[in-house]
């Protein structure tokens, strides 16, 4: 798959929201695509108290749902091939509070078996924004035979 152009970015949003759409946990969430370009990906929720965990603050599974999300879903803009991820990890830098989340996800180095994506997060309170977490993701790219 190969992308250039307006119309290629309008088509690479389009496939990235898609795909949101067909993932009911997504929708549960509340999980919205707000941009995708080539590598590079933008996911928001709005908060909900149960998102919350005992102190208030944003779960930090759903910490590490946005950013695995976002580091996998800026993976679809370069490729139509299937992957999963093989590895995660997330950095917890603060509480995450506020009324919005903005998972920023980019891919670091594409490759033919392994494509290296890291993500950040951030909070927004009173329209600004602050960093509560990163993260990198490596996906990994199946043989066309084992998706099934």
């Amino acid at each position: 798959m190969v992308y250039s152009g307006e119309a290629a970015m309008s088509a690479i949003l389009g496939r990235v929201r898609d795909i949101n759409e067909r993932s009911s946990f997504n929708r549960w969430l509340g999980i919205e695509v707000t941009e995708a370009e080539i590598g590079s990906v933008e996911i928001r929720i709005n908060w909900r108290e149960d998102f919350g965990q005992y102190s208030g603050f944003l779960h930090a599974g759903i910490v590490g749902t946005l950013i695995d999300t976002a580091c996998g879903f800026s993976g679809l803009t370069i490729t139509d091939a299937n992957f999963l991820a093989s590895n995660f990890s997330v950095n917890f830098l603060r509480p995450a509070m506020g009324d919005v989340f903005i998972a920023r996800g980019n891919v670091v180095k594409p490759g033919r078996l392994q494509i290296f994506t890291r993500c950040d997060l951030y909070a927004v309170k009173d329209g600004s924004e602050k960093l509560v977490a990163n993260g990198d993701t490596i996906l990994c790219v199946l043989p066309e035979g084992d998706f099934k």
